[in-house]
C-alpha cells in the first residue's frame, strides 16, 4: 500500500508540476498557435493537481469536486480563475470543515486563483433559483473527482428545475445590460474581447440558452437543428477560435488576467500574429491597426449572428402563430418583425436591400427584421455594385431614409452592422473599424460618425431638449435637418487616406450630392459643412473672440445665417461625439459666444470695439445696481482699466470684479475672490494684487499643487501697475463641498502671493498610459498677430500634471508678459494658445532660445 505524500511535499510537487506544465504548454502555443490545445492542456493540468489534492484531503466518500463556469466548460485561460464547487451529501461536521479548510488552503498555496463554494445539492438548487449567475455556472458543471452518484443527483435535479424560457429572458436581459455598459458597440478603441458586444461572452450566451433549451451545446448541433446554416456555424467557430487566441495572447503579454485590448498591448500582440506596420508618414498604418480592423470585422460578424441566433432560439422557445400581414409585394409583418415575402426577394428586387430599411423608419411598430430576412440581407449585400448605386430608384430610396421623420439613426446603424451602408457608399466601407490615434476620439471612425448623427438627431427631439436647449431651439427653426445628417455622415469619411480628411470628405460629399440630384444650394451647404467642420471649434478655442477682426473673418467664412447655424449644430454634435471627457461647459460657452457675435455681424452690425465697450459697461453698471452699489462705486477701479480689459471680459465678469475690488483699488496686499463659474461647471478665481514679474507662474504653481485644471486665463495689468487676473479652473471634487473649497482657495492663494517664497520646480507629472503609447511630438509656434502688437504662442503636446506651470516658468524666465491663455485639453492632448509680448521676442536669437527651451519642457 502506497501512503499519501506528506502535505508540504505534495504541495511542492504539485506546484512544480503545474509550473512545468504551464511553461511547456505556453511554449507549444507560441510554436503552433492552437488555442484549443492550450486551453485543454491547462484544464487537464489543473484537473490532475486538484484530483491529487482532493485525494490527500481525505474528504467523505459522499462528496464531489465539481468544475463550474468556464473551467467547467473544459477551458482554462492562462490567468483565469479556477471556479470549483465542493458538493457535499450533507452539511459538514467539524472534522469535515477542518479538512475543507486545509484543502482550499492547499489550492491557494499551489498558486491557483480559486473561486470556490461549498454546498449541498439542496443549497445549490436554492442558490441557483435565486441567482442567474449561479444557475449559469451550474449549467456547465463538470465532475473532476469524487462521488459520481452525488454529481448525477445534482445534474438531474438541476435540469428538472431549470426553466428554459425564464433562463432565456434572464440571460438576454443580462446581455442587453452588458451591451449598454459598453455603449452598445463592438467598436470602442480598447474593446474587452470577452465582455464587449460581439465578443466571447456573446458567443457563450448563445450556447448557454441553447443548452438550457435542449438544442445542443455546439455550433454544429445548432446547424443540425436548422437554427443556423453550416456556413454560419463555420463562421462562428472561426470567430470563437480567433477571440480565444487573442484572449490567450492578452493574458500572456500582460502576464496577468487582462481581457481588454489596451493600446499598449495591441502592437505586441499584432507582432506575435505576424502583422507589421506598412507605409510611412501620414500614410503609415500600424501593426495594431491591422489587428484591430480584423478584430472589429470579426466582432461585427458575431454581433450580427448573435442577433439572428437568439431570435431563432426565442421563436423555438416561445412559438407564436405566424400570420403574415402584407406590407407590400415584397415584405410582410409577422408579430412585430418585418419579413420578406419570398426567399428570393433580394435577388428578384435588388432595391429591396434599401427598401427594407425605409419601411422600418415608416413603421415604428416594427421592432426588427426576422432572422431569415436578416440572414438573406447579409448574404445579398454583394449585389450592391456600381450598377446598383447608379440606379435612380436606389438613390431615391437612400435619400428617403435620410429624410425620414423618425428611425434614421437606427436605420443607419442597422445598415452599418449588416455592411449595407459600406456597400452603398464605398468610401464609408474604408473607415469601418478604422482606428483614430489622436488621443481624444474613443471610437473607431464609423462609430464616431454614428455618434455625431445621433447627436444631431437628438437636437430635433423634444425629449432631449433639456440637454442642449439652445441647439434644440436652433434646430426647431432649421429647414431640412436631413442635410445635417448627411454632412455628419461624410464629415470624417476621408480619414485614414493621408492628406486633409476635411477636403477629401468634401470631394466625396460633393460627388454624392451631385449623383443624388441635390439642388446646388443644398449641395453647397453639405460640402461646406464637411470641409469646414473643424473651423468653428478652432476659432472659438484658439483665437481671441474679443477681437472684432476675428469675428468679421469668421463671418466671411460662413457667409450667412443658415451656414452659421448648420456649422454650429454640427460642431457641437461632433465634439460631443468624440469622447465623454472632451466636452465641457466652457467649450459650450465659447461656441455659443462665437455664434451669437457672428450672427450680429451677419445681421448687418459692423464690428465696433467702441460700441462693444459701451454695451458691456452699460450692462455691467446695470448689474451693479441690482446689488445696491452706489452709481459711482465702480469708477475708481474702471479708471485704471483700458479698452482691452473690457473687450476680453463678459459684462457679468466686469461687474463681479467691480463688486469684489472697488473699495480696495490701491490695496497693498493681494486679494483673491472665488465663485462658482456662471457657466455651471468649475470655479472662477479672480486675483487683484500689485503686479510682480512672476505673478502668473506663482498662481499656476498653486493650481498645480492643488491638481486643478485651468480651462481659461485672462491676464490684465492696470494702468497703475496692478494685476487683475481671472481664471476658470476645474477639478473632480468641486461638485462636493464647494463652499469650503472656495474659502480654502481664497485663503491659500492669498498666502502664496504674499509669501514671496522662491518658486518650486514644476512637478514632472507622469504621462497617462494612452499618451505613453501614442506620444505627440511637441510643437511650438510663435508668430506676430495680424496687427503686430502681440505674439500668438501656440503649443501642442501630451497632457500631464504640471505642464502649464512649466510653461509659465519659461515665460517668467524670459520676462515675457502673458495677456490671455486659452487652454484646450482634448482627451490626452493639449493645444494651448497664449497672447504674449516682451522685449525678448524682438531679438531673433533670444526668440529661438525661448522656443527651444519651451519644447524641452514640453517633452516627457
Amino acid at each position: 500500500m502506497t501512503l499519501p505524500a506528506p502535505k508540504p511535499a505534495l504541495r511542492d510537487q504539485l506546484k512544480q508540476q503545474l509550473k512545468a506544465d504551464r511553461q511547456h504548454l505556453f511554449a507549444l502555443f507560441r510554436e503552433d498557435g492552437k488555442p484549443e490545445k492550450l486551453l485543454r492542456g491547462l484544464r487537464q493540468s489543473v484537473d490532475m493537481a486538484l484530483t491529487s489534492a482532493w485525494q490527500q484531503a481525505g474528504l467523505p466518500a459522499n462528496a464531489a469536486l465539481v468544475a463550474v463556469g468556464g473551467y467547467g466548460r473544459g477551458e482554462l485561460f492562462p490567468f483565469s480563475d479556477v471556479d470549483v464547487l465542493v458538493l457535499l451529501g450533507q452539511a459538514p461536521d467539524a472534522a469535515t470543515t477542518g479538512k475543507l479548510e486545509d484543502f482550499v488552503q492547499l489550492l491557494w498555496d499551489l498558486g491557483l486563483d480559486v473561486g470556490h463554494s461549498i454546498r449541498t445539492v439542496d443549497e445549490c438548487l436554492s442558490e441557483s433559483a435565486a441567482d442567474i449567475t449561479v444557475q449559469t455556472s451550474l449549467l456547465e458543471a463538470r465532475l473532476i473527482t469524487g462521488s459520481l452518484p452525488l454529481f448525477a443527483q445534482l445534474q438531474e435535479r438541476y435540469h428538472a428545475a431549470l426553466n428554459p424560457q425564464a433562463f432565456f429572458h434572464a440571460k438576454t436581459s443580462e446581455m442587453r445590460q452588458r451591451h449598454v455598459k459598453y455603449e452598445d458597440t463592438p467598436f470602442s478603441l480598447e474593446p474587452n474581447c470577452k465582455e464587449s458586444p460581439g465578443g466571447l461572452r456573446d458567443l457563450q450566451v448563445i450556447l448557454w440558452v441553447a443548452k438550457a433549451a435542449g438544442l445542443g451545446n455546439s455550433w454544429a448541433s445548432l446547424a443540425t437543428r436548422g437554427l443556423i446554416t453550416r456556413t454560419e456555424a463555420r463562421q462562428l467557430m472561426e470567430k470563437e477560435r480567433a477571440f480565444k487566441d487573442i484572449r490567450i495572447r492578452l493574458h500572456l503579454q500582460a502576464n496577468r488576467r487582462e481581457d481588454r485590448l489596451l493600446f499598449d498591448i495591441q502592437t505586441p500582440i499584432a507582432e506575435t500574429l505576424g502583422l507589421s506596420a506598412t507605409g510611412s508618414g501620414p500614410n503609415m498604418r500600424r501593426a495594431s491597426e491591422y489587428l484591430m480592423q480584423r478584430y472589429y470585422w470579426a466582432a461585427k460578424t458575431v454581433y450580427q449572428l448573435n442577433t439572428i441566433l437568439l431570435q431563432n432560439i426565442e421563436a423555438w422557445l416561445f412559438p407564436q402563430p405566424a400570420v403574415p400581414k402584407p406590407i407590400n409585394a415584397r415584405f410582410n409583418e409577422i408579430n412585430g418583425f418585418i419579413d420578406m415575402a419570398s426567399e428570393d426577394v433580394f435577388e428578384k428586387y435588388p432595391s429591396a436591400l434599401l427598401e427594407v430599411f425605409l419601411l422600418m423608419t415608416q413603421r415604428p411598430d416594427i421592432k426588427e427584421m426576422t432572422a431569415r430576412t436578416m440572414r438573406a440581407l447579409w448574404h445579398a449585400r454583394f449585389h450592391m455594385d456600381v450598377d446598383f448605386r447608379e440606379d435612380p430608384v436606389n438613390k431615391q430610396l437612400f435619400l428617403q431614409i435620410m429624410q425620414a421623420p423618425q428611425g434614421i439613426l437606427h436605420a443607419l446603424r442597422r445598415m452599418n452592422n449588416l455592411s449595407i451602408l459600406g456597400r452603398y457608399i464605398p468610401a464609408f466601407r474604408r473607415i469601418v473599424g478604422q482606428m483614430q490615434h489622436d488621443l481624444f476620439h474613443v471610437y473607431t471612425v464609423d462609430q464616431h460618425i454614428m455618434m455625431v448623427v445621433r447627436n444631431v438627431r437628438r437636437f430635433t427631439m423634444s425629449e432631449h431638449a433639456h440637454e442642449y436647449p439652445f441647439c434644440s431651439q436652433l434646430m426647431a427653426n432649421f429647414a431640412q435637418p436631413w442635410l445635417l445628417y448627411l454632412a455628419a455622415l461624410f464629415h470624417d469619411i476621408g480619414k485614414g487616406r493621408g492628406g486633409d480628411h476635411s477636403k477629401l470628405g468634401a470631394v466625396d460629399a460633393a460627388e454624392f450630392c451631385r449623383d443624388h440630384g441635390l439642388s446646388t444650394e443644398d449641395s453647397a451647404l453639405v460640402t461646406f459643412l464637411v470641409e469646414q467642420h473643424l473651423t468653428m471649434s478652432t476659432v472659438a478655442q484658439k483665437q481671441d473672440l474679443s477681437d472684432p477682426d476675428v469675428i468679421a473673418a469668421f463671418a466671411r467664412t460662413v457667409r450667412d445665417e443658415r451656414h452659421l447655424t448648420a456649422l454650429y449644430l454640427l460642431t457641437v454634435a461632433d465634439i460631443r461625439g468624440t469622447s465623454p471627457k472632451v466636452w465641457n461647459a466652457w467649450k459650450a460657452k465659447l461656441l455659443e459666444d462665437l455664434y451669437r457675435m457672428t450672427l450680429r455681424v451677419l445681421g448687418g452690425e459692423q464690428p465696433s470695439a467702441d460700441r462693444e465697450l459701451k454695451n458691456r459697461q452699460a450692462e455691467a453698471i446695470a448689474t451693479l445696481r441690482l446689488f445696491g452699489l452706489d452709481a459711482h462705486a465702480h469708477e475708481a477701479l474702471w479708471k485704471q482699466l483700458d479698452v482691452a480689459y473690457f473687450l476680453r471680459h463678459d459684462a457679468a465678469d466686469i461687474a463681479w470684479h467691480a463688486r469684489c475690488f472697488y473699495q480696495q483699488v490701491d490695496t497693498p496686499t493681494p486679494l483673491v475672490k472665488c465663485r462658482l463659474a456662471p457657466i455651471g461647471e468649475g470655479l472662477q478665481v479672480a486675483v487683484y494684487t500689485p503686479d510682480q514679474p512672476d505673478l502668473f507662474a506663482r498662481i499656476c504653481s498653486y493650481f498645480d499643487r492643488k491638481n486643478f485644471s485651468i480651462l481659461d486665463a485672462k491676464i490684465h495689468t492696470t494702468r497703475h501697475g496692478y494685476g487683475l487676473d481671472s481664471f476658470l479652473v476645474t477639478e473632480a471634487s468641486f461638485s462636493k463641498n464647494y463652499r469650503d473649497i472656495i474659502s480654502l482657495i481664497e485663503h491659500e492663494l492669498s498666502a502664496v502671493l504674499q509669501s514671496q517664497a522662491p518658486l518650486t520646480p514644476p512637478t514632472r507629472g507622469r504621462l497617462s498610459r494612452l499618451s505613453r503609447t501614442f506620444p505627440i511630438t511637441p510643437t511650438v509656434d510663435l508668430r506676430p498677430d495680424e496687427r503686430g502688437q502681440y505674439y500668438l504662442l501656440s503649443i501642442v503636446a501630451n497632457d500631464r500634471t504640471g505642464l502649464l506651470y512649466a510653461v509659465a516658468n519659461v515665460l517668467n524666465r524670459y520676462r515675457i508678459n502673458l495677456h490671455t491663455a486659452k487652454v484646450m485639453t482634448l482627451g490626452e492632448r493639449v493645444e494651448d494658445v497664449f497672447l504674449v509680448d516682451g522685449s525678448a521676442l524682438n531679438n531673433p536669437r533670444t526668440q529661438l532660445q525661448f522656443e527651444t527651451e519651451l519644447i524641452e519642457v514640453l517633452k516627457v
